[in-house]
């Protein structure tokens, strides 16, 4: 993955938002889906900061979000991706302080079918004020700070692998139909092909009867 930073000078106390996509094409309305759910759930709660992960995603949504658009990580999808890379986004999404976070992705649902879906990701004051993480030890603000990380680099993660096996299906999904239509195209051009030449040779045969 790779880093490009626009702008980190937005406040604290706000909504985030992280759209998880790639870089590749040929894989139907996916990425186009993905965007119309972030443009929704934008235009109902507003977002504050947002991250995007793949180029695909940005050049949908960086108009709709405008001055909320902080960063996005590029190369994504041309290989598989690994905890690292989960774990480099996290990092910079907790690089800002924010209240609540979301992180929308496509789910895997099976072969032919995939559904946009919302993670919520708990903020660092959320964590400390679940009375369960003080179950089993003392919890200070710095082990809060690494199980906040530890968690939201599972969630990327996990909302990575979901992302490329829905991309996967979709792709897999299209070049059947573009496969079948082509087909359909081939055949169609050779009725016309055949119609045509049986005409002229018609023609000719009546030319030569004639004459």
């Amino acid at each position: 993955l790779q880093l490009k930073l626009v702008d980190q000078s937005s406040g604290i106390n706000a909504e985030y938002g992280v759209a998880i996509s790639s870089d590749r094409g040929l894989c139907g309305g996916i990425h186009s889906g993905l965007g119309r759910t972030f443009k929704a759930m934008h235009a109902e709660n507003p977002i504050k900061k947002m991250i995007i992960v793949g180029d695909k995603a940005k050049a949908i949504l960086v108009k709709t979000v405008g001055d909320a658009y902080l960063c996005t990580f590029n190369n994504v999808g041309k290989k598989q991706s690994s905890f690292t890379d989960a774990l480099n986004i996290a990092e910079e999404i907790l690089a800002h302080d924010f209240d609540s976070a979301d992180v929308v992705f496509n789910n895997y649902i099976n072969v032919v079918s995939y559904k946009p879906t919302i993670k919520p990701v708990p903020s660092a004051t959320n964590i400390e004020s679940n009375d369960a993480v003080y179950t089993y030890d003392e919890v200070d603000s710095e082990v809060v700070r690494c199980f906040q990380e530890f968690s939201l680099a599972n969630i990327i993660h996990h909302a990575l692998k979901e992302q490329e096996a829905s991309e996967q299906s979709a792709r897999m999904n299209a070049m059947e139909n573009a496969t079948r239509n082509a087909g359909e195209m081939i055949d169609k051009l050779q009725l016309q092909y055949n119609r045509t030449r049986q005409a002229v040779i018609t023609r000719e045969l009546i030319e030569i009867i004639s004459g």
